[in-house]
């Protein structure tokens, strides 16, 4: 009898949770999945450094994405696919300009999911003054400086 109590205990736990993640899901339609695909575009937006190019290289859960010197207005881009592997998964640039050296998360699925829109856009502006994020390139925030 005690047995019996114990599995009926845990069915029905296991009921409750399942019931709570999928209301969860229907309640929150932002909710990454597997599969999913995001543009990440990180551009050049100095406005005078024709002779100093912004160099950038890039790795991702799968490996190197590579890397280019980019002069004013180039851009460095991918498509950051989520897997069963890099659901957690960062990509990670480095940015070196003139002394200036940085590494940043170009993309971070637990902070990018959501932030990059319905149109899995996840955009870079790097400037003088540090790197402004954007899902539409119209509207940019400044998320961090060089130092």
């Amino acid at each position: 009898m005690n047995t019996r109590k114990t599995i009926i205990l845990l069915l029905f736990m296991l009921i409750a949770i399942s019931l709570t993640i999928i209301f969860t899901l229907m309640l929150q339609p932002q909710t990454m999945f597997l599969g999913e695909e995001f543009d990440v575009r990180v551009i050049n937006s100095f406005r005078d450094n024709s002779s100093l190019p912004l160099v950038i290289w890039c790795t991702s859960p799968q490996g190197d994405l590579g890397g280019r010197a980019l002069q004013e207005g180039d851009d460095f881009e991918w498509t950051a696919k989520i897997d069963l592997w890099s659901w957690m998964a960062e990509y990670t640039c480095t940015m070196k300009w003139d002394s200036k050296r940085k590494q940043f998360e170009a993309f971070k699925v637990s902070r990018d999911s959501n932030r990059c829109g319905s149109t899995k856009k996840c955009s870079w502006s790097v400037r003088e003054d540090g790197f402004y994020f954007s899902s539409d390139e119209v509207y940019w925030t400044k998320d961090f400086s060089w130092l």
